[in-house]
This record gives C-alpha cells, sequence and structure tokens, in this order.
C-alpha cells in the first residue's frame, strides 16, 4: 500500500518585484519580391506597422519597447534591482535566510607545467580557461584578464600582431552566444627575484584569479572574479638539471658544447660527483667522476660540456649522472635534449 507523503509547507512567503529594463520590440519580416504573386502587399504592409523602422522594415528590431512578460533569471555577477518582501507565515523563528542565483558562465581551467630549458627563465605555466555562455542571450565580452599572484608576470596570448598593430584571436565582434565556449590562453613566469630561488618556486601553487567583464542586452554589464587558481606543483626532485644553451645543428663527428645549469631543489646540502656515459651515437669528452663540491638548498651552478656525435640525424643527449656523496645516491638524467646532426660536407655545399 503506497502512502502519500505529506507536502512540507514553506515556513516563509517569498514575493519579489524586479525592476528591469524594456527590451526592444522585436518581430518576423514577411517579404517577397515585386514579381511575385503578392507584389508589393507584404512590403506596404511591414511599412504602415508602427512598430518597424523607417526606411528599415525588413530588420527584427523595431522602434518600441516592449515590457518583460516573465520575471527571467537572476544572474551571478549581474545587477539585479527588485523589491523583495519576505514574510514569516509561521508560529516559529526563520534564521540563515539565502537566495540562490545561476551562474552566467561556466569557467573551466587546464594548468601545463612547462620548462624552458633553452632559457635562464624557468618553471613557466601555461593556463588555458574555457568560459561557456549560460544564458539564452549573446554576450558581449568585454575583458577576460588574468591577475597573477605576487611571484609571476603574466603574457595574453590572445591575439596576435598584424601591420605592427594587436588583433584578437577572436576577430572584431567578441559576442559569445547562448551555450558557447571559447578558450583564452595565457603565459606565466616567475618573476626574476623568485626564478632564482627554486625552493620556492617549487612549491608555489596559487597562480592568480580570472577576472571577467561582459555586457548583455542593452549595455548591462556583469562582472565575475573567479576565486586562487590553483596548480599541482611540479615534482622536479632533489636535483634538477636543465640546458642553458645547445646548438640546434652539429656537425658529424665534431665537438661542440653545451651548458647546464643544477639546481639544489632540497633542503639540504649536496656534495655532487658527476658521471659521463657514452651511448651509441653521443660521445662525451672530458673526465668522468668529477668533483662539483657542495651545493647548497636552492643554489646552482653552471657547467660548460664538450660533446660529439658519430651518428647523423636527430640524436639524443644522454648519459649525464649526478652522485650525492653525503647519501649515496645517484640521479640519471637521460634524454635532456635533441640535437640535428649533419654531415660536415653537406654543409660545405650548402
Amino acid at each position: 500500500m503506497e502512502v502519500n507523503p505529506p507536502k512540507q509547507e514553506h515556513l516563509l512567503a517569498l514575493k519579489v518585484m524586479r525592476l528591469t529594463k524594456p527590451t526592444l520590440f522585436t518581430n518576423i519580416p514577411v517579404t517577397c519580391e515585386e514579381k511575385d504573386l503578392p507584389g508589393d502587399l507584404f512590403n506596404q504592409l511591414m511599412r504602415d506597422d508602427p512598430s518597424t523602422v523607417n526606411g528599415a522594415e525588413v530588420l527584427m528590431l523595431g522602434e518600441m519597447l516592449t515590457l518583460p512578460q516573465n520575471f527571467g533569471n537572476i544572474f551571478l555577477g549581474e545587477t539585479f534591482s527588485s523589491y523583495i518582501s519576505v514574510h514569516n507565515d509561521s508560529n516559529q523563528v526563520v534564521k540563515d535566510i539565502l537566495v540562490k542565483v545561476l551562474k552566467p558562465l561556466d569557467v573551466k581551467t587546464k594548468f601545463y607545467n612547462a620548462e624552458s630549458d633553452l632559457s635562464s627563465v624557468t618553471d613557466e605555466v601555461f593556463l588555458e580557461a574555457q568560459i561557456q555562455n549560460m544564458t539564452t542571450s549573446p554576450m558581449f565580452m568585454e575583458k577576460v584578464s588574468l591577475e597573477p599572484s605576487i611571484m609571476y608576470n603574466v603574457t595574453e596570448l590572445n591575439s596576435v600582431s598584424q601591420a605592427g598593430e594587436s588583433v584578437s584571436t577572436f576577430g572584431s565582434r567578441a559576442y559569445l552566444q547562448p551555450m558557447d565556449t571559447r578558450q583564452y590562453l595565457y603565459c606565466l613566469k616567475p618573476k626574476k627575484e623568485f626564478a632564482e630561488k627554486a625552493g620556492i618556486i617549487k612549491g608555489v601553487t596559487v597562480i592568480g584569479k580570472l577576472d571577467i567583464v561582459w555586457k548583455t542586452n542593452l549595455g548591462e554589464r556583469g562582472r565575475l572574479q573567479t576565486s586562487q587558481l590553483q596548480r599541482m606543483a611540479p615534482g622536479y626532485g632533489d636535483v634538477r638539471l636543465s640546458l642553458e644553451a645547445i646548438p640546434d645543428t652539429v656537425n658529424l663527428e665534431e665537438p661542440f658544447h653545451i651548458t647546464c645549469k643544477i639546481t639544489n631543489c632540497s633542503e639540504r646540502t649536496m656534495d655532487l660527483v658527476l658521471e659521463m656515459c657514452n651511448t651509441n651515437s653521443i660521445h662525451w669528452c672530458g673526465i668522468s667522476g668529477r668533483q662539483l663540491g657542495k651545493l647548497h638548498p636552492s643554489s646552482s651552478l653552471c657547467l660548460a660540456l664538450t660533446l660529439l656525435s658519430s651518428v647523423q640525424g636527430l640524436q639524443s643527449i644522454s648519459g649525464l649522472r649526478l652522485t650525492d656523496t653525503f647519501l649515496k645516491r645517484t640521479y640519471e638524467y637521460d634524454d635532456i635534449a635533441q640535437v640535428c646532426v649533419i654531415s660536415s660536407a653537406i654543409k660545405v655545399e650548402s
């Protein structure tokens, strides 16, 4: 036997009168060519219609304004003017009354931790922001910017340079249709005073926050700021090895030079020994097992190394080993970078 549960009575009676702007009256133009059977009948009816624009009768927007026929939606970040009446119909005391609003935008973010091996600037972070219009009307995206944290500088990658001018990748019209999604890209680089401190940057998870400003019908402005965006900090281990300089193209069986940067990312002092192991194509020049000395936490040192390749083509640089004599721990570094090896005869002919 099914028993219908009693309906729960609301304790509060809520009445809302929204103060909103009228909208432009829209009509559906019906027209035809003069050689058709109706002739100029439809065009004459539209010219006589008081709601159409004189001289532009085929436009859907007219000169009249119309009052809203329904309450509409309340969106987060937009100005909402209304009279609200809340009456307690019960004999109980009601506390913590909340008014919920809808989200006009759906914001999703993705982080990409990039390493610039050939630059002194490390720990670059790329942010991809996907913004979707969740309303039923188009939006004019006035501004979408990223406010970085104090440790980063930000570069917007949403425009290209044409004839010396910056042109948006989205075109001249920054409209976002209902349920459409647009992707924004930003590059964050650590400031110089923080880039040299590997231990600080390694643990940074707070990147910044997005500031979004848009306009809806009749220029009504909305603004939304996200909370602080956080990423997963990359794990470099105790010792990080990166390349500061390397040639793009080298000659076969001829020595070339690279510059390596070794950074102590741990919280203890290390005593490092460098070992260079040859591969089938890459041969290191110099003494293997060299003492590098002590490296304090968050400190770095640069090494100039020489090597040559015995095989043509795109070759991967591998075979570096760093050993901490304090803990007897060895760190292996393979596939550090790639270099194009060509024959010296080809270079002379070219």
